[in-house]
């Protein structure tokens, strides 16, 4: 059987007219406090719900009743878009 001949391809050039607007090179790092916040609501968002659990639902605050899993959960979304900012 005959071999196929190999096509060339030229080497792609991206256009010089366009540019993008932000580069890496332009953006700064993300602050220090940033992920020590975020990894730090994790903790109290999960130590939260599992003292609310443990507790049988008598901590951390007994009146608010349900809302507890509001305040745990709440803070973990959070810590998310914290993280979601981070270079």
């Amino acid at each position: 059987m005959p071999k196929s001949q190999v096509r060339k391809k030229k080497v792609y050039t991206p256009p010089t007219d366009v540019r993008p607007t932000a580069t890496a090179a332009t953006r700064k790092p993300s602050p220090v406090w940033l992920p020590i916040t975020a990894v730090a609501l994790i903790v109290v968002g999960i130590g939260w719900l599992v003292v609310y659990y443990l507790s049988e639902q008598a901590y951390p605050v007994a009146s608010w009743g349900y809302w507890n899993l509001a305040v745990g959960f709440g803070a973990m979304v959070s810590s998310l878009i914290l993280l979601s900012r981070w270079r």
